[in-house]
């Protein structure tokens, strides 16, 4: 049985609920993501703590951070770097920009333009940035957490499809359930305040974690039944006639590395249907692209996805 993803998950969970409360959920997918290597976006109305779940995740995990406030003024250097001519040496010289992280946190990414939105691409394919014919690497792990508002805000641009097919997942950030925002109100009542996130302390993890967990994922089976399944959701998404972009290769790659660390979390070596059912909304969401028909009749990418999934035989 898969041991060790699941502990590691249950303790990251924990040290980040002493800041983050209600969101249970999004906190599992943000650590499934960083254990699979990928990159989140989490969408929601402003005020939902995206941006302290972020900058609490990467304390608890003891990594680098930075943060880039994504503004229509905006450019490509402001994001990888730039060279700057040294008087003194008599040469130009590479300054680094803020994405030489480990977890970077592009805030609200669709309030610059895509001309700008696109200098993440190569740092988030290739975990590296070229200048001037130069490549510099950035180290590893690096991962982008990015937040956005709902499209239909004022002055937010639409991500580049490219860049969407980028990202692992996309989470949905709804507003908390009356319990839990009762408790964020006590607990503000109480003193805590998120600027002072930093002198929280959090129970350090081994520095071998994530190698850990991403050898026990290996070991995690995924019968030929499941990758007909996860095949025929695929091609059942180029094949809709309300969409007219499809779900990608890659796509398929996504949902069957996130089904497996789904089985992990519930401390399975092995993955089953609901394990792909639970991870395709969040990986296909942001990757399929509606007719202009299905969005007057007010149709949504999550209802496309959960007709897919109603409709596509579950294999036994």
């Amino acid at each position: 049985m898969a041991q060790i993803i699941q502990e590691y998950r249950d303790m990251i969970r924990t040290e980040i609920q002493k800041v983050i409360v209600g969101q249970d959920g999004t906190i599992d997918m943000i650590i499934l993501a960083y254990l699979a290597g990928g990159h989140v976006i989490l969408e929601g109305v402003p005020g939902l703590a995206k941006t302290i779940l972020a900058r609490t995740f990467a304390r608890v995990i003891g990594s680098d951070f930075r943060r880039i406030q994504f503004t229509p003024d905006l450019m490509a250097s402001d994001i990888t770097g730039t060279n700057i001519f040294d008087i003194g040496k008599s040469k130009f010289i590479f300054m680094k920009g803020p994405v030489f992280t480990n977890i970077l946190l592009a805030d609200e990414i669709n309030r610059t333009s895509p001309k700008t939105q696109a200098a993440l691409l190569e740092t988030m394919q290739e975990k590296q940035v070229t200048v001037d014919g130069i490549r510099y690497p950035l180290s590893p792990p690096f991962m982008v957490i990015a937040t956005q508002n709902p499209i239909e805000f004022e002055g937010t641009y639409p991500l580049p499809e490219a860049q969407l097919d980028r990202f692992l997942m996309k989470i949905v950030i709804d507003y908390p359930r009356r319990d839990s925002e009762m408790e964020v109100l006590k607990k503000f009542r109480d003193g805590f305040d998120s600027d002072t996130i930093d002198d929280i302390s959090f129970a350090p993890l081994k520095n071998s974690f994530l190698q850990e967990c991403r050898e026990e994922y290996g070991a995690i089976r995924v019968d030929e039944n499941i990758i007909e399944y996860i095949q025929s959701i695929i091609e059942a998404t180029r094949t809709h006639r309300s969409l007219i972009l499809g779900a990608s290769t890659r796509a398929s790659i996504y949902l069957m590395n996130t089904a497996r660390f789904i089985a992990a979390f519930d401390g399975r070596n092995y993955v089953i249907p609901d394990d792909v059912k639970r991870m395709a909304l969040p990986v296909l969401r942001h990757r399929i692209l509606l007719h202009a028909d299905a969005e007057i009749e007010g149709m949504k990418p999550d209802s496309i996805v959960e007709q897919i999934l109603e409709s596509e035989k579950v294999p036994r």
